[in-house]
């Protein structure tokens, strides 16, 4: 293959896995509007209470995709098959126990959905293996085409399961049997790969403490807007966070496409700057669509109802960019085997949540400012970690 039919390859999995990302994003936002619509508003609330808690139960399913294609890429492990289940088997289980807490927290009317989450974790834990195996092959097409199945089973059984049901256990029925078939599926199509000892689930579990902590940063500011703000506001505030989300998840194929390339110390010193100029990029899109559209784009997204709003939309768009050099920085770190990182991500969890809740939240702009601070200072402290590294590395 010639270095231009390579270029041209890269591009065409860049924009596969760019479709099949932004399709499985959007059928999770079409499942919340359609459950609003059939779900009275308990119900709802109920639904979207465990659908928030599988955001963070997958995150073990991150970890798990990272480890497995850096390994696969290094040439380094036989035993990704029986780490992915043991894996799979400590979320599950987690799962299950949490149970009781669930059905407590969550004021469920039954033990039944919250079982249902359990049976869903195990699956889409052991799917993030399967990713990784693609991935760390860089086979990006099948890749793809795995997160586009994935898309279909979970959010199409979930939609299956409410329109069956029409309620929450029935739409998490739908979600883990779903899920069950997609990574059935994975398990053939990535050559049904077969468990053998040696599993070391170290690893696995320090990266997703990072990933918890990428997770959380995406979502903290909207919790603690909702806590500090008027309801109103707040209001304003989700849908400015949509805008967060939209630069954040803008940019997610080019970390899907340069993790395995990570794995080698010399790629990853040629590869980062690239990957890091194309996220902002990308996003400076975003940031323009803000700037010039202003408190307009509240109106676009959210409808008639905020015509009347002044809030600044530019300041989300910041965040989102900040968010996704950010995850970038998060591979490149992981894959050098850096610990310094986790310490790094968690730091900026705390103090956003010291400085909004207890100083800065008298509005919108106050919260989302120290978001785009704390996120922007981890961004800057990423890039200064990682030049050093780098400098080591050369001497």
């Amino acid at each position: 293959m010639t270095v231009a039919e390579a270029r041209t390859d890269e591009r065409v999995s860049a924009i596969l896995v760019s479709l099949a990302l932004a399709c499985n994003n959007a059928g999770s936002y079409a499942l919340s509007l359609v459950a609003a619509r059939i779900l009275v508003p308990s119900a709802f609330g109920e639904l979207s209470s465990l659908l928030a808690v599988l955001v963070i139960g997958v995150v073990p399913a991150m970890g798990l995709q990272t480890v497995t294609a850096l390994r696969v890429a290094r040439k380094s492990d036989t035993s990704l098959m029986a780490l992915g289940l043991t894996t799979a088997a400590i979320v599950a289980g987690l799962g299950l126990v949490l149970v009781p807490v669930l059905v407590l927290v969550l004021h469920l009317g039954s033990f039944v959905p919250a079982l249902l989450l359990a049976a869903t974790l195990g699956p889409l834990t052991l799917l993030g293996l399967f990713h990784g195996l693609l991935q760390g092959s860089r086979r990006f097409s099948v890749l793809a085409g795995l997160i586009a199945l994935e898309g279909v089973g979970k959010v199409g059984g979930s939609l299956a399961g409410l329109l069956i049901a029409g309620n929450a256990t029935g739409a998490l029925a739908g979600t883990a049997l779903g899920s069950l078939m997609v990574v059935t599926v994975s398990w053939v199509v990535c050559g049904k790969p077969r468990p053998v000892r040696g599993a070391r689930v170290g690893e696995v579990l320090h990266t997703a403490q990072a990933m918890l902590a990428l997770v959380l940063l995406v979502n903290l500011d909207l919790v603690l807007a909702r806590h500090t703000l008027p309801a109103a506001v707040a209001g304003e505030y989700a849908l400015g966070s949509i805008v967060t989300k939209i630069a954040y998840w803008l940019p997610q194929a080019v970390g899907v496409l340069v993790l395995p390339r990570f794995a080698h110390g010399g790629s990853r010193r040629r590869v980062l700057p690239i990957a890091l100029l194309v996220c902002a990029g990308l996003d400076s899109v975003v940031l323009a669509v803000s700037l010039v559209l202003g408190p307009g784009l509240l109106t676009i997204i959210g409808g008639a109802g905020y015509a009347g709003s002044t809030m600044a939309v530019w300041p989300f768009a910041l965040t989102g960019s900040m968010l996704a050099l950010v995850q970038i920085l998060l591979y490149a770190r992981l894959a050098d085997g850096d610990r310094r990182v986790t310490v790094l991500m968690w730091a900026a969890v705390v103090v956003e949540v010291v400085v909004v809740t207890a100083w800065l939240h008298g509005s919108a702009a106050q919260v989302v400012g120290v978001s785009a601070c704390c996120v922007g200072g981890l961004a800057l402290a990423g890039a200064y970690v990682e030049i050093r590294a780098s400098g080591r590395g050369r001497a």
